[in-house]
């Protein structure tokens, strides 16, 4: 890979999805790309630039290899543990019927698993219509997401109350039960792209995808779910990231956890 190479990829990264690649990054670029070039049997870097630039739909595996998507059930706890504890007890003192939650970088499934499992207490209340979005840039994992099948080692991310009520369980893996399966829908979303929703979102989860853009497009994407959550609403961001600086139109509700002003 020449700098030539690295600098058409990070422009075309930049384009495409709003992440930053330093140079710091070039290795991991480098690893994460040469699977495309033998799955393609192309001999150098410079072949496969000129075919990303004859071939639009190589794009999505370009985007697919170089996205990051670290994730476990119930990741940061203590964001499901407010969303359990005080969200959800907020709505059953209000009566809440129309609930609308948006995972924005779902990976491959284990948040907003874990988002229904948490707002579970809400499922049987008559006339209550909640709905759960999860969205990724990444198709790949979008489709192991919505198989809802993981190794039995994910089993100790998740509390144990849990286990009977949601999973079905068979030797090395678990599959997420329908009934909670039924409440949650999987899109392909670009975040640099337009939104097809309409809102207000009621809770909005957004976790270690700022730290990838720069401030321009952290700016820009925060100005964005401002649009979409309720008034009363709730942003989760992830425990590397801040809004300071970013945007002025949040109040810090706890580690992480946003409300509009």
């Amino acid at each position: 890979m020449t700098a030539a190479d690295f600098r058409f990829i990070r422009e075309l990264a930049y384009r495409q999805t709003g992440i930053v690649l330093p140079e710091r990054k070039q290795h991991m670029v480098y690893s994460r790309l040469c699977r495309r070039l033998r799955a393609l049997r192309l001999l150098n870097f410079k072949d496969y630039c000129q075919y990303l630039l004859e071939t639009p739909d190589e794009l999505g595996q370009f985007i697919n290899a170089l996205t990051t998507n670290l994730t476990a059930f119930f990741r940061e706890k203590h964001h499901f543990e407010y969303l359990k504890d005080t969200v959800v007890n907020d709505w059953m003192q209000q009566r809440k019927r129309r609930i609308r939650i948006w995972s924005s970088a779902c990976s491959t499934g284990e948040e907003p698993y874990s988002i229904a499992m948490s707002v579970a207490g809400m499922f049987g209340n008559a006339g209550c219509d909640i709905k759960i979005l999860a969205t990724d840039l990444d198709t790949n994992v979008l489709q192991k997401a919505q198989s809802g099948i993981y190794s039995s080692d994910a089993l100790e991310n998740i509390p144990i109350d849990y286990h009977e009520k949601f999973l079905m369980r068979s030797p090395g893996q678990i599959k997420i039960k329908e009934k909670l399966q039924q409440h949650i829908h999987f899109k392909q979303l670009n975040l640099l792209n337009d939104w097809p929703m309409q809102g207000p979102f009621d809770v909005i989860f957004c976790r270690n995808v700022l730290i990838y853009f720069d401030n321009e497009t952290k700016q820009k994407i925060i100005k964005k779910f401002r649009r979409l959550l309720a008034d009363d609403g709730v942003l989760f961001i992830g425990h590397s990231e801040t809004l300071h600086q970013i945007s002025d139109e949040f109040t810090l509700l706890g580690h992480t956890i946003y409300k509009p002003r």
